[in-house]
């Protein structure tokens, strides 16, 4: 029974319905959803995710989608993953006020054009639209000037693809790039490795180690507690569902039989 429901789910589904919402999530009413995961199903139609209004995070990668008009009414959407799809067109987005993380790598945004849509989106402080773990990338990526282009369209972004560009950290991940920049081109003479052997470490091995504050292990805490708190809801409504439906079942098969004469 349950590796049908699994195989069940592992299908491709070519459009997103309310039934497929409700079962993944356990939700009655779609406006109850908050979290949805729909990765790798072999999607191109969102259908009617557009109904589930209250949605915080979503993840659609892995799928065949290309048109995001359904996601225009999601304006509470925070973490949005559109990964390893086929879109070019962005501009549904703009309507999405709550975003603030926003992962299109992977698909076909061909210029940044495309993105001037997004600069209206005052949250947004997270953009990747290449991702070289998985080797995703765009076409406008392919620009030598993409970088320095997309940080001045938008100035209050904190990290694009993965590097973070202000904030903590970002200061001296640009002095460490540089020092090492300057050690490499120094590192050779006439195309020859230069040996120094009386070269000693400038500071302390444990000089760099970087030590959590309190406040940041309890942040994390405090976030694995509520992913495990969201999952039990989950498991809860789901549990609730099949009791209902088991209960209803019996009482049918224990109701007596009329016959009319």
């Amino acid at each position: 029974m349950d590796s049908k429901r699994d195989k069940d789910q592992d299908a491709d589904v070519d459009k997103i319905t309310a039934v497929l919402l409700k079962s993944r999530t356990g939700e009655f009413d779609l406006e109850s959803i908050l979290f949805l995961k729909l990765r790798g199903l072999g999607t191109h139609d969102l259908g009617c995710i557009g109904e589930c209004v209250n949605l915080e995070r979503l993840d659609l990668s892995g799928n065949n989608i290309s048109n995001l008009a359904p996601l225009s009414s999601l304006r509470h959407l925070s973490v949005l993953n559109l990964s390893s799809n086929r879109i070019s067109n962005l501009d549904p987005l703009r309507s999405c006020e709550g975003l603030q993380n926003l992962n299109v790598a992977g698909n076909v945004i061909s210029s940044t054009e495309s993105l001037h849509c997004l600069q209206s989106l005052r949250k947004l402080e997270n953009i990747r639209l290449k991702d070289n773990t998985y080797n995703y990338t765009n076409p406008v990526c392919r620009n030598v000037s993409y970088r320095t282009i997309v940080l001045e369209m938008f100035p209050n972004i904190k990290v694009l693809d993965g590097e973070r560009v202000v904030g903590r950290g970002s200061d001296l991940y640009q002095l460490c790039k540089d020092i090492d920049d300057t050690i490499k081109a120094g590192l050779y003479k006439n195309g020859q490795l230069v040996e120094h052997p009386d070269c000693k470490p400038w500071v302390e091995d444990s000089y760099w180690e970087i030590k959590r504050s309190n406040n940041a292990i309890i942040e994390e805490a405090y976030k694995q507690f509520n992913d495990v708190l969201h999952e039990c809801r989950l498991l809860n409504n789901r549990a609730t569902h099949v009791i209902s439906q088991t209960e209803r079942s019996m009482s049918l098969k224990k109701k007596p039989q009329q016959y009319s004469i």
